[in-house]
C-alpha cells in the first residue's frame, strides 16, 4: 500500500485543518519546499498536495508553493484544490505534477473530467469527499444529496487514476481512518482507491490492508505525521509488510 503524506497549502504556508474549517488551520511549516523535501528523505514514494485556497476560490491561488514543492523533490507529486478546466490541469502537469486530482469538477462537470483522463491516461484522479456518505464540493462548503458510492461507480469507465476517498468528519482530528467506508467504496469499483481522513497511527494502515474485499491502493497521511504520533519508518513498515 502506498503512503502519501500531505502538504496542504493555506496563503503559500503547510497547515492542517480540523474537519475542512479554514478557521481551524494549524501552520506546521512555512516553507512549502523544505517539508517536500523532509517526505522524501523519509522514505515516502509520493506527495499529496491540496491548494486549500484554491479549492474555495475554484481556481489555484498557491502556485508558488506548488512549484517550490515540484522544483524541491523527484519523487512524484499528486495536486488537487481548484483544478476546474482542462488548462488547468495541463498547466500542472506541464509544472511537473504527476498526477492532478479533480474534484468538484467530478460532481459539476463530469464530462470534464472524463476528457481529461482520455487526454492524459493515468494522470487523472477523482476526488471523492464525503460527509455521513453524501459528497461534499468547494473545499468542503458546499454540502450536495450525490451518494459518494454513486459518485464512483459515475466514473469506472472514464480511465482516472484512482479515487481519492476522504471522510471529512475525521480529518484532521486523528479519530482513525474510516475502514468501513472506503472499504465499501473499494469494492464497488475496480478504480484504486486512496483513503484520507483521521489516520492516527499505524493500526489504521494495518486496518487499512487486513480488510476483507478489494485491496485498498494507499492513504493519505496529515496530522499524525505533522504532530508526531505516526513515525515515517514505522508507517511505511506496516504499508509494506
Amino acid at each position: 500500500m502506498i503512503l502519501f503524506p500531505a502538504i496542504d497549502l493555506k496563503d503559500g504556508q503547510c497547515v492542517r485543518l480540523r474537519e475542512g474549517r479554514m478557521d481551524a488551520a494549524t501552520i506546521f511549516n512555512r516553507d512549502p519546499g523544505a517539508q517536500a523535501r523532509l517526505f522524501g528523505e523519509q522514505g515516502f514514494a509520493w506527495i499529496h498536495v491540496v491548494d486549500l485556497d484554491g479549492a474555495f476560490a475554484g481556481q489555484s491561488l498557491n502556485t508558488g508553493a506548488v512549484a517550490r514543492i515540484l522544483s524541491s523533490v523527484k519523487i512524484p507529486v499528486q495536486i488537487g484544490g481548484g483544478v476546474r478546466t482542462l488548462e488547468s490541469v495541463e498547466f500542472w502537469l506541464n509544472a511537473g505534477a504527476s498526477r492532478v486530482i479533480l474534484g468538484t469538477a467530478a460532481v459539476r462537470d463530469p464530462a470534464f473530467v472524463r476528457e481529461a483522463a482520455r487526454r492524459h491516461p493515468g494522470a487523472i484522479a477523482v476526488g471523492i469527499d464525503a460527509r455521513e456518505g453524501r459528497v461534499a464540493v468547494s473545499g468542503w462548503a458546499e454540502q450536495t444529496d450525490i451518494n459518494a458510492i454513486d459518485l464512483a461507480m459515475h466514473f469506472e469507465d472514464a480511465g482516472v487514476a484512482c479515487l481519492i476517498v476522504t471522510d471529512i468528519g475525521r480529518d484532521g482530528l486523528k479519530k482513525g481512518v474510516n475502514v468501513a467506508f472506503t472499504g465499501t467504496i473499494a469494492d464497488a469499483v475496480t478504480i484504486p482507491v486512496i483513503a484520507s481522513g483521521g489516520v492516527a497511527g499505524v493500526a489504521d494502515i494495518v486496518a487499512l490492508k487486513e480488510r476483507p474485499g478489494r485491496p485498498i491502493h494507499g492513504a493519505i497521511i496529515g496530522r499524525a505525521l505533522y504532530d508526531g504520533d505516526l513515525a515515517p519508518e514505522a508507517a511505511l513498515a506496516a504499508a509494506t509488510e
